[in-house]
């Protein structure tokens, strides 16, 4: 083990020095990557503020009278009305963004509401997810006018406001801000997690792999007394290493995002403040060493069989979508971490730091979730050392 140590200490030092490893593992997760946490965060606050605070512009076609309509609408505030000449134009206008909404009131509106009747009211709009706050708001204002009429209808019947109502719902959610906000980015952090992880594992493995061999120093490690698995055992620990300081930092990076964007609402910083208090970052990462464990015997088994840097590089490329993959089925809200998701790995890693983070993590699931991936990364340092001992494996050149 002490010559294994001697290995691991020469290959740290040797990957400390190398630019990539450190702008993937030290400056992408602590400058880069909290740049993007406030610039996204501060970008979609201020778009959803500037889509909940500019006036609509909306037009209105009374076909055939339902002239209160027009002018409730023109005296908020919150509303610039528009004129247009027919049906037509105001279609053209909605597609060159001139218009919000065309408001187009039926024929026979107003005698059905004289009638007790429901007057139809067509809402025309170009509906992307850009402008899916204004519409929200368009719609909120039409029910607005719709509580005026009834309001209205009720007085003239001598009813009470509350005569239609049969029950009254109040919705109790017990679920805490923690799990709420967990369940919503809970399955995107382990994705970024990952990532990085995976990320910071690569650029070592391949180095301390193909590199050596193609610069021709492999040679003059093996024939040092040190044995091949001590060897093979020193860069593997660097690699795991290296993996999990990425992924530790770019905890580190997010929380510092955070911090220094003021935008975000108190109630939503405290619950997710809470999200990542010690204990459960602590079980986060203690999730992410098998994982790198994992991460580092797969590349390493394949830059060894890589006969240059580029050609390592060309193997690992497909390896990003295999180990991704999974990543990203974990964000989807519907999945949950159960027997069977446990049971997958990458997957399971996703599913059950999403559960830690809100705060229900079944510790059977848990337990279930180490067993497997210790058991993948055993596997994986496994088939890592039967590759590196074959002669064939290490001595071949590009």
């Amino acid at each position: 083990m002490s010559t294994a140590l001697i290995v691991f200490k020469k290959e740290l030092i040797e990957t400390l020095r190398d630019r990539r490893t450190l702008v993937t593992m030290v400056a992408i997760p602590l400058l880069v990557f909290p740049l993007l946490v406030g610039g996204m965060a501060r970008f979609t606050v201020t778009r959803i503020r500037t889509a909940q605070e500019r006036t609509l512009r909306v037009a209105v076609m009374p076909q055939g009278g339902a002239d209160d309509f027009a002018k409730w609408l023109a005296q908020r505030a919150d509303v610039t009305p528009c004129a247009v000449g027919d049906f037509d134009d105001g279609m053209q206008r909605i597609e060159r963004g001139e218009l919000d909404a065309l408001v187009v009131i039926a024929n026979d509106f107003e005698e059905r509401i004289r009638t007790l009747s429901a007057g139809q009211v067509d809402l025309y709009y170009r509906a992307t997810e850009r402008r899916a706050a204004e519409v929200t708001r368009m719609l909120a204002i039409l029910d607005e006018y719709g509580d005026t009429l009834r309001a209205a209808r009720f007085a003239r019947l001598g009813l009470g406001p509350t005569v239609h109502q049969t029950i009254v719902v109040q919705e109790h959610n017990i679920a805490t801000p923690r799990a709420k906000i967990a369940e919503t980015i809970g399955g995107f952090l382990p994705y970024l997690f990952i990532i990085f992880c995976f990320t910071g594992c690569m650029y070592p493995a391949i180095d301390l792999a193909a590199g050596e061999k193609e610069r021709g120093t492999l040679e003059t490690l093996l024939t040092t007394p040190a044995g091949r698995f001590e060897i093979l055992l020193g860069k593997f620990l660097v690699v795991v290493m290296v993996g999990l300081v990425a992924a530790g930092l770019s905890m580190v990076g997010l929380y510092i995002g955070l911090q220094q964007f003021r935008g975000l609402p108190p109630e939503f910083m405290r619950a997710l403040l809470v999200i990542v208090e010690p204990h459960a970052i602590l079980i986060v990462l203690s999730l992410l060493v098998p994982l790198a464990v994992f991460f580092a015997g797969l590349l390493l088994s394949v830059s060894i069989v890589a006969r240059s840097y580029k050609e390592a590089q060309s193997y690992v490329s497909p390896l990003l979508m295999v180990v991704f993959l999974p990543g990203i089925i974990g964000t989807l809200p519907v999945l949950q971490l159960n027997l069977v998701t446990a049971m997958i790995p990458v997957l399971n890693v996703t599913l059950a730091t999403k559960a830690v983070l809100a705060g229900r993590a079944s510790p059977v699931l848990l337990t279930t979730v180490y067993a497997v991936m210790a058991a993948i990364a055993m596997g994986s340092l496994w088939l890592c050392a039967k590759i590196f001992g074959k002669e064939s494996s290490i001595f071949q050149r590009a």
